[in-house]
């Protein structure tokens, strides 16, 4: 091996390949000690000296140790004259683009642990369609954060929620198919959505939603109101307590608003 002095080297040392690379020097000098990567050069004082080929290698086994190979088997792929560099490229690429893929995965499942401590929804999915059927409580939850997770009302809903229990959803539950009965009923009837009564239950969910979730003002009310006609998922949702109710429940809604003034 190649000796030279501090005064004619173009080479790193240990300590700067360390800097450069993030590899450890407790691990350079490992690799050193099996054969897995030894140094082209080293000092006159006995330093070891990485040249750009080494550091070409080194490339290398950092980008398997990342995707979790073994050192021996590191070390059989890089040895011999036949290795291909760009070959172990286009491997290490499409090895990284798989680990990604299982990355995103858990990433997503770590969010949604996340976000079920912060909502306080840690049923499991047996509970949450015991308590909210066919309704996906998670997709819900993610589409609320995205549109108004800036506002207050959204930090003071999620605030509230982180507290409620699997009783206290069953019992918002029961509250709003409680009111979905009752208005079914007045339809029924043949009650018009600005008579009294009918504003009496919109004024209740405004109250519900209120006491649950967020201040709702009756302006907040009404706008929460055009959702369940503009927006198909609201409206199937009504649409499957009553044919017509999502229509009926809006003008219900706007007439208690109004009421108010």
């Amino acid at each position: 091996m190649e000796s030279r002095t501090n005064e004619d080297r173009h080479d790193l040392t240990v300590s700067e390949v360390s800097r450069l690379t993030g590899a450890s020097v407790r691990a350079l000098h490992h690799y050193d000690e099996i054969g897995l990567l030894t140094p082209s050069a080293r000092t006159a004082a006995g330093y070891r000296l990485y040249s750009d080929a080494d550091l070409e290698r080194l490339q290398e086994i950092l980008l398997f140790r990342e995707l979790e190979i073994p050192l021996d088997d590191i070390a059989t792929l890089l040895s011999g004259g036949a290795f291909d560099r760009r070959a172990a490229l286009e491997l290490q690429r499409e090895m990284l683009l798989q680990k990604a893929v299982r990355t995103e995965a858990l990433i997503a499942s770590v969010e949604r642990a996340i976000n079920a401590e912060r909502t306080g929804i840690r049923m499991t999915k047996e509970e949450m369609f015991e308590v909210f059927g066919d309704f996906d409580v998670e997709a819900h939850e993610a589409e609320a954060e995205e549109r108004w997770g800036e506002t207050d009302a959204y930090k003071e809903s999620s605030r509230r929620a982180a507290k409620y229990t699997k009783a206290d959803w069953k019992r918002f539950k029961a509250e709003s198919e409680q009111i979905g009965t009752d208005t079914a009923r007045l339809m029924d009837e043949g009650v018009p959505a600005s008579d009294p009564r009918a504003m009496d239950l919109a004024e209740q969910a405004r109250l519900q939603i209120d006491t649950w979730f967020y201040p709702c003002s009756h302006e907040m009310h009404v706008d929460l109101a055009g959702m369940y006609i503009v927006d198909p998922r609201f409206t199937a949702t009504y649409e499957r307590i009553r044919e017509g109710m999502a229509r009926y429940w809006h003008d219900a809604i706007v007439a208690n608003a109004a009421r108010q003034r």
